[in-house]
C-alpha cells in the first residue's frame, strides 16, 4: 500500500487538503485543532478513484517542528508538496524540497494550494514560480496542479495525477523493519506502536525485537487502517500491539525487527551531499543525523569530497542504502543527506577510500561481495544484515566466516612461515599445533584448515600442522644420548629423574610423543618394558591395599610408590578410596 507524504510551508494548506481527500482530519491533537497547526505527525488514508488504497503522512510545516517532519518524510512513496497560491515560494518550502531532494524522493505531485482565493494570474504566477522552484531537483518532473481544500476544486485531477505518479513497486528485502513514530498504551490491549513498515512481511505472533538494544517482545495484533490483519506487506501505515514489552520502554526513533536482521552501529561511512541552498560543510560543526524516525547527535568524524564518516553518540540499526538527513544544530538548518555506505568501517581514512566505491543501489548480493573486499573477513550473519539480505557470492566461507580468496592466499603465505619457523627452533617436533597457529594467525581453527587443506606444501600430522617435508629424526650426538639414557632407566625401577638423565627437552617430549617413554609424573619417565613391569606388581596386589602394601611388594621406596600410584589411578587401572586402592 502506497504512503503518500505532505512537505510544504506552514499554513499552505497541507492538513486542509487531506482532509478533503480523506475526510479525516490528521491533527491528532487538541493543540493542533485549536491553532490551526500541526505540531506532529498527522495520518489519514483514502482510495484513489483507480481503486489504490493509499496512506497519507501530514507532516508539520513549521521550522520549529522540522524535527518532526524528519521522522514522517523517509518512509514515503510519493511526496504531496504543497504551496499555497497566496503566498507563494516560502522559506519551509525551500528546505522541505531539500529534504525530498536529498532523500532522493523522485515521485511526486506539486499542488498549489487556495486557488479559491486569488486571482488567476496570480495562480498562474505562482504555479510558474513553483516550476522554477522545482528545477534541477528530484520533483523537477512532478506535476503542478492547482486545488483548494476548502472548495474541492481541482481535487479529482489531483488524485488522478497521485495515482499516475505512483511508483509501480516498493523494493522489500524481505527483512521486516518498523521505525516507530508513536508509543502509546490501550487500556486492555497494551503497547501499540505505529510507523510505516518498510521492509518484508509482519504477522500475528511473530516474535520482534526494538532495536537498539534487541529488545524481544511478540506481536500480539496488528491494524492497518481500523482493519485487523493476520499479516501485513511492506509499505503499509501499520499499528502493532507488542507483549513482553511496556510502552514506556520504548518510543519515535526505535526500530521494530526480526532478532539477528539487523546489526547497530554508532559510527560508518556515507555518502554525502549538500543541501543546494549550503556552499560547504564544516567538519567541526554540531550536526543532527535524522534516519528513518530516529534523530541523534553526530559528528563529522572524516570527510574528503563526498564522502564522511559520521560518529554517534548512540549505536542505532543501519544497512548499506540507508538514507539519511544532516542538520547543523546550531543554524537550525538542513544541510545535506546521503546514504550509508558501510555501516562498520575500520580507520577513517582507509574507510572513506575503500567505502567511496560502493554502490548502494546495487543488489544484495552485490553490495555483501564489496563490505568483503573491504573487510577481507567477515561474519556472514552481519553482511547479510548490512547488505539487507546480501550473502556474498565471491570469496570463501569457513562456518560463519565469510574471507575473500586474497585473505587466504596470505594466510597460506604466513602460515606456511611460520611452520617453517617452528621447524627451524624445533625440528624435534612434528610440527606446530594447530590452535597455536590460529593463535598466531588471528583466526579460527576453522580457518587454518581450510588454509591447510589449500596449501601446497602444509599438512596435518595429528593435532598440528606441517610442512610436506618435514622429518623428524635424531642426529648422531642426540642418538648417543638416548642410548646412554636408555641404559640409566632400564636398569631399575628406581630411576634417575628426568633432570638426572642429562637428556634434551626435546628429545624427551619427542619419546613421549612416540611411546619410547612414559611420563609418570613431572620428573619420572619410565621406558614401556619398565611400564609392564610396573603393572604385574599392580596385579600381585590382589584385593584392598594401601601405598605402604605396594612400596613392600614393589621394593621401591615411597619417592616413586606415590607417583606411580597416583599415574595407575589417573590411567584407570586402580580405583581408590581414601588411602585404599583396588585393582580395577
Amino acid at each position: 500500500m502506497p504512503v503518500v507524504g505532505t512537505a510544504g510551508h506552514v499554513d499552505h494548506g497541507k492538513s486542509t487538503l487531506i482532509q478533503r481527500i480523506t475526510g479525516r482530519n490528521p491533527d491528532r491533537w487538541a493543540e493542533e485543532r485549536e491553532r490551526g497547526l500541526t505540531i506532529d505527525l498527522g495520518f489519514a488514508w483514502t482510495t484513489l478513484p483507480d481503486g489504490t488504497e493509499v496512506s497519507f503522512v501530514d507532516v508539520p510545516g513549521h521550522e520549529r517542528f522540522l524535527k518532526n517532519m524528519l521522522a514522517g518524510i523517509e518512509a514515503i512513496d510519493l511526496a504531496l508538496f504543497v504551496v499555497a497560491a497566496d503566498e507563494g515560494w516560502m522559506p519551509q518550502s525551500e528546505e522541505h524540497l531539500a529534504v525530498l531532494d536529498l532523500l532522493e524522493v523522485r515521485h511526486g505531485v506539486v499542488a498549489v494550494t487556495k486557488s479559491d482565493v486569488v486571482e488567476p494570474d496570480l495562480l498562474e504566477l505562482a504555479m510558474a514560480e513553483t516550476e522554477e522552484q522545482l528545477a534541477g531537483t528530484a520533483l523537477a518532473a512532478a506535476p503542478v496542479m492547482p486545488v483548494s481544500g476548502t472548495t474541492g476544486a481541482g481535487i479529482e485531477d489531483l488524485l488522478g495525477a497521485i495515482a499516475d505518479q505512483l511508483p509501480e513497486y516498493r523494493e522489500d528485502s524481505g527483512r521486516p523493519r518498523l521505525w516507530v513514530d508513536r508509543a502509546f498504551a490501550v487500556s486492555g490491549a497494551g503497547t501499540i506502536v505505529t510507523g510505516t513498515l518498510l521492509d518484508g512481511r509482519l504477522s500475528v505472533d511473530d516474535n520482534v525485537v526494538v532495536y537498539p538494544g534487541e529488545r524481544p517482545s511478540r506481536v500480539r495484533g496488528i491494524q492497518s487502517h481500523e482493519t485487523s490483519h493476520a499479516s501485513v506487506e511492506p509499505g503499509r501505515r501499520v499499528a502493532l500491539n507488542l507483549v513482553g514489552i511496556d510502552h514506556t520502554e520504548l518510543g519515535r526513533g526505535d526500530m521494530i525487527g526480526l532478532p539477528g536482521h539487523w546489526v547497530t552501529s554508532d559510527r560508518f561511512v556515507v555518502s554525502l551531499r549538500n543541501a543546494r541552498f549550503v556552499s560547504g560543510i564544516d567538519q567541526r560543526g554540531a550536526y543532527q543525523i535524522h534516519i528513518g524516525s530516529s534523530a541523534h547527535r553526530a559528528e563529522i568524524a572524516g570527510l574528503h569530497d563526498t564522502t564522511a564518516v559520521l560518529q554517534l553518540g548512540t549505536a542505532i540499526p543501519v544497512a548499506v542504502g540507508d538514507r539519511f538527513i544532516l542538520r547543523d544544530t546550531g543554524r537550525k538548518l538542513v544541510v545535506a543527506g546521503g546514504r550509508v555506505l558501510d555501516p562498520s568501517p575500520g580507520r577513517t581514512k582507509r574507510a572513506m577510500s575503500a567505502a567511496s566505491g560502493i554502490d548502494p543501489s546495487s543488489p544484495p548480493d552485490l553490495i555483501a561481495d564489496m563490505l568483503l573486499r573491504i573487510r577481507s573477513r567477515e561474519k556472514l550473519a552481519r553482511l547479510s544484515a548490512e547488505s539487507r539480505g546480501g550473502s556474498p557470492t565471491g570469496g570463501v566461507t569457513v562456518g560463519d566466516d565469510a574471507l575473500t580468496d586474497d585473505l587466504i592466499r596470505d594466510l597460506t603465505t604466513r602460515a606456511s612461515k611460520l611452520v617453517h619457523e617452528e621447524h627451524t627452533a624445533f625440528p624435534l617436533r612434528p610440527g606446530m599445533p594447530l590452535a597455536t597457529l590460529a593463535e598466531r594467525l588471528r583466526v579460527t581453527p576453522a580457518m587454518v584448515e581450510e588454509v591447510v587443506s589449500r596449501s601446497s606444501d602444509l599438512v596435518r600430522r595429528g593435532p598440528d600442522v606441517a610442512r610436506e617435508d618435514h622429518e623428524v629424526g635424531l642426529t648422531a650426538t642426540q642418538e648417543e644420548e638416548w642410548r646412554r639414557a636408555q641404559e640409566r632407566l632400564v636398569s631399575s625401577l628406581s630411576v634417575p629423574v628426568e633432570s638426572e638423565l642429562q637428556l634434551e627437552t626435546e628429545i624427551v617430549a619427542m619419546k613421549v610423543r612416540s611411546g619410547d617413554l612414559v611420563r609418570v609424573s613431572t620428573d619420572l619417565l619410565f621406558l614401556p618394558g619398565q611400564i609392564e613391569e610396573i603393572k604385574t606388581h599392580l596385579k600381585a596386589m590382589g584385593g584392598d591395599f594401601t601405598v605402604a602394601d605396594f612400596r613392600d611388594q614393589s621394593g621401591l621406596t615411597r619417592k616413586y610408590a606415590v607417583p606411580i600410584l597416583e599415574w595407575s589411578d589417573k590411567e584407570g587401572l586402580t580405583v581408590r578410596r581414601g588411602d585404599i586402592r583396588r585393582i580395577r
